[in-house]
Formats: C-alpha cells, sequence, structure tokens
C-alpha cells in the first residue's frame, strides 16, 4: 500500500520541517517537498498540520489477569483506542505468578496479543528466582527480543520482587544487555499501613494514598538505584509520582548513573483529591498505584520532565469496570488497581504541555515517542520520520478540540479520568506501517495486524559497563 502525506511540517525529536511524507510497503520511502504522486497513492493532505512519529505508550496492561479479575481492556480494544489518539505501539507487561515458568507465561501474553491493531512488545516481570528464571532470561533476550525486566517492588504476598530477587535479576540483566525496571514501592510498608489503617476503620478509597506515602515511593527507588549503582546496571523507574523519588533519579544521574524515569500522564494531571470524592465508585474508578498525589508532586514532575529528569511519557493503561471496582467495597486493598488512557495520552500532554509552553514540540515528540524508542532499542525503526523508518505516523491538527468523555472514547472501560477535560490539538489520521487506521474520526483499526517488534540488547553499552563494574572488583588480599 502507497500512500503520501502532502503539505505537512514534519516534527520530530531533534527537527522541524516542511516535508511530504511518501509510505510504501510499511516503510517511510522518501521524504522531501512537492514529491510527486505515486500511481494508485492514497493522499493525505496535511495543509496546517504536523506529521510526527505515531506515539508509543512503553506502559500498558491489556487483558492483565490481576487482583482476582482480568483488565476489560484486551490487545484489540486497547490498541484500537490508542491508535484513535495517536499512538501506534505499546510495550506491555509478561507477568507470571510466583513459581510459574518464565516462558509458559510469555507464551501465554504472546497468544493474547495476537488480536493487537498496533505493533507491540513486551517487558518480562521477575517475580521469583532459581535456576529455570536464570536460564529462561537468556532465552527470551537472545531469541525472542525481550530486552528489559520488571520488578514490583510492591504487591506483598502476590508479585513483589525481595532484595534477592533484584540482586540475581540485575546482575543477570547486565550480563545479557538487558534494562531491568521498577515499580518502585516499599511493599512491606504499604502492607503493613494497609492493615493498619482498615484497623482504624478506613476502608474506602480514601485510604489507598494513605497506605502508599510518597516516602514509600522514595525509599524503594533510592533502594533500587543504590543496588543498581553498585552491580553496575541502568536502570529505568516507571510512573515516577513523587517528587521524593524524582529527586532519588537526580541525584543517581548526577553521580553519572544510567538511570531512566517514566511520568503518567495521569500523574501530571489529576491530585489525590479524587480519592476523597463523595460517591464511592467515582474515588474508586481512580485507584491505581502508585495513586495520584497532591498537587505539588504535580508541579515537581513538571519541571521533571522539562529539565530531563523524566525520560518518557506513559499512561499504565490498565482498565477494570465499576463492576470490577466494586469487589473492593468494604477494604480499598481489595479494588482492582488501574485506570485508562492510552486514547487520551498524546491530546492531554499536547494541551498542557505544549500548549502551555512548559514542552516544545521536539520535546513533545521525544517525551511521547522518540525517547522511549532510544531507550527501549528500537530506534530508528520507531520514533522516528526518516527514510526506512516503519510508517507508523500520527497527522496532528493543532487547532482541533474536543471534550474527553466516557461517551466518546474508544477504551473498553466505563469511566474517563479525564473526564470533562477540554483538550486543543488532535490526532486527525494515524497510520500504522503505512496503513490507515484513524482518519477523522472513523477508527479502521484492523484485529490481527499489529506485529510483534524484537527489541535487541544492549550489547555495545553494556560491554561497556560491565568493564566498568569488574574494574571495581575487589582483589583478594593474600595473607600468610
Amino acid at each position: 500500500m502507497t500512500t503520501l502525506i502532502r503539505g505537512g511540517t514534519v516534527i520530530t525529536a531533534e527537527q522541524t520541517f516542511r516535508a511530504d511524507v511518501l509510505c510504501d510497503d510499511g516503510k517511510i520511502a522518501e521524504l522531501g517537498e512537492d514529491l510527486e504522486t505515486p500511481t494508485g497513492a492514497e493522499i493525505i493532505d496535511a495543509g496546517g498540520q504536523y506529521v510526527m512519529p505515531g506515539g508509543i505508550d512503553p506502559h500498558t496492561h491489556m487483558q492483565l489477569p490481576f487482583m482476582g479479575t482480568v483488565a476489560s481492556e484486551d490487545f484489540y480494544t486497547g490498541t484500537a483506542a490508542a491508535m484513535a489518539g495517536g499512538t501506534t505501539s505499546i510495550i506491555d507487561f509478561v507477568i507470571p505468578d510466583p513459581q510459574q515458568n518464565i516462558m509458559d507465561a510469555y507464551q501465554a501474553w504472546r497468544g493474547w496479543a495476537e488480536k493487537s491493531a498496533a505493533d507491540y512488545g513486551f517487558h518480562v516481570a521477575i517475580t521469583w528466582w532459581d535456576e529455570s528464571v536464570d536460564k529462561d532470561m537468556g532465552t527470551l533476550v537472545r531469541e525472542e527480543g525481550v530486552n528489559s525486566f520488571k520488578h514490583f517492588m510492591a504487591y506483598k504476598g502476590a508479585i513483589m520482587a525481595d532484595d534477592e530477587i533484584l540482586y540475581n535479576s540485575f546482575t543477570r540483566s547486565l550480563a545479557l544487555g538487558a534494562m531491568p525496571t521498577v515499580h518502585a514501592e516499599n511493599g512491606e510498608l504499604v502492607f503493613q499501613l494497609q492493615k493498619k489503617l482498615i484497623a482504624e476503620g478506613i476502608t474506602g478509597p480514601e485510604g489507598h494514598p494513605l497506605s502508599r506515602p510518597p516516602a514509600a515511593e522514595g525509599e524503594a527507588a533510592n533502594r533500587a538505584l543504590r543496588m543498581a549503582e553498585v552491580i553496575g546496571v541502568p536502570l529505568y523507574i516507571v510512573h515516577v509520582s513523587t517528587s521524593d523519588a524524582l529527586e532519588e533519579i537526580k541525584r543517581a544521574r548526577s553521580n553519572g548513573q544510567r538511570v531512566y524515569g517514566e511520568v503518567l500522564a495521569g500523574h501530571l494531571m489529576i491530585d489525590d483529591s479524587v480519592y476523597r470524592h463523595p460517591d464511592w465508585q467515582t474515588a474508586a474508578a481512580h485507584v491505581m498505584s502508585p495513586p495520584f498525589r497532591a498537587p505539588e508532586h504535580q508541579a515537581a514532575l513538571w519541571k521533571g520532565l522539562q529539565g530531563g529528569h523524566l525520560h518518557t511519557t506513559a499512561t499504565d493503561h490498565c482498565c477494570f469496570c465499576a463492576d470490577q471496582k466494586s469487589m473492593g467495597k468494604d477494604n480499598f486493598a481489595q479494588i482492582p488497581n488501574g485506570t485508562a488512557g492510552v486514547e487520551d495520552r498524546l491530546s492531554v500532554l499536547w494541551t498542557h504541555g505544549v500548549g502551555t509552553g512548559r514542552l516544545t514540540v521536539n520535546e513533545f515528540v521525544a517525551a511521547t515517542s522518540a525517547n522511549a524508542a532510544r531507550i527501549f532499542n528500537i530506534y530508528p525503526q520507531k520514533g522516528s520520520v526518516r527514510v526506512g523508518a516503519d510508517a507508523d505516523l500520527v497527522v496532528w491538527d493543532p487547532e482541533a478540540s474536543k471534550t474527553i468523555s466516557v461517551k466518546t472514547h474508544h477504551q473498553n472501560v466505563d469511566y474517563n479520568i479525564f473526564e470533562g477535560m477540554e483538550v486543543k490539538g488532535l490526532a486527525s489520521h494515524t497510520l500504522s506501517r503505512g496503513v490507515l487506521t484513524f482518519k477523522d474520526g472513523d477508527l479502521r483499526a484492523v484485529k490481527g495486524a499489529g506485529q510483534y517488534v524484537k527489541r535487541p540488547a544492549f550489547s555495545a553499552a553494556f560491554d561497556a559497563l560491565a568493564r566498568q563494574a569488574a574494574m571495581k572488583k575487589p582483589v583478594p588480599v593474600k595473607r600468610p
């Protein structure tokens, strides 16, 4: 299929320039002004609009079995909704149960994802440890194109990784050229606070943020960073929600540590007052971990994104409908954790980032696409507008506007955390590998059209880091 995007202004993380974009056979075939129209090509008029790399959401949970239920969004509905908002790729998570064979879990998720409408990859969570996990990590990196491993420092009694697991997995990741990532919350502290609050009669959603204070995130971020420092491995911290964790990232980076921070669109825009809403269902709809925070944390996160200490934006898209949230009616600790956002991330960040002057258009592309592609080693195949790259593109109308609403979104969930927000700047067209999947409100996503994207190991960079780590090894003292 051949498509010509004519008359737009191309925006990448590095440049802004006028050019037509010719897409052929899933790739960007040509860039330039006044390109000749091939016979039979579909023409998209991008006059007055921007042409950008399709968004990459590096943190989603489609069809996730969690807390006794399964997320309402599957890989088709979720990726279709993503493309309605200009996102063309996701990196989801394989989360094995403790003692479950890692490869069995991976194959199960690969099967579920076959219905995906957009391209996808996987982080794989390490939830337990023995020699089989060590071996399977090698198989995933070398044969399956997985180059990142997730570690939940929360959810005691379920999927929490203790320090022993972190040490073993971080060390193995360094040897393989893979990136460890962490959900940074002190799981023991959260568990004890949950018990304390419930014993005191605080059972509603207002107890959720009280049981997960900012200090619990800051401590876990510091612990993971210090462990990564000793081992000599880079680290990616997901959904940074507090100034506490951000300060730990800044400290580590200023000391030369290679660390990357991710921030959610929701954490930038929504504060913890939602948990005190008089309607239980509305409050419960916002239960996710880490929780939404007080406004001063939002201000710090924006500055972290502007200052380059936070590198990617994501959604942690994990949908549970009202009936599922009601499982925790009498105990906030049993409310399934998760909210939506994969459809709205780009428009929310454009409106409140670019529209307010917090971000330039190039910084917007970096934060929504290019940085994720670079960090997870799929750049410039993804996250760029250049000849030979995948034709994953969004034509962006900076003047278009709408009111976000559950009544009009494409996400398979019965609420929207951005309900009623006015946004200016929307996708008018989305292309996945050169195929038009969204056009002026018409969603054309095709079930199963998405492709699995292998992400190579970071061999060269990690070899250097491994050598540095080896140089730090103490020399045994020989004694008579």
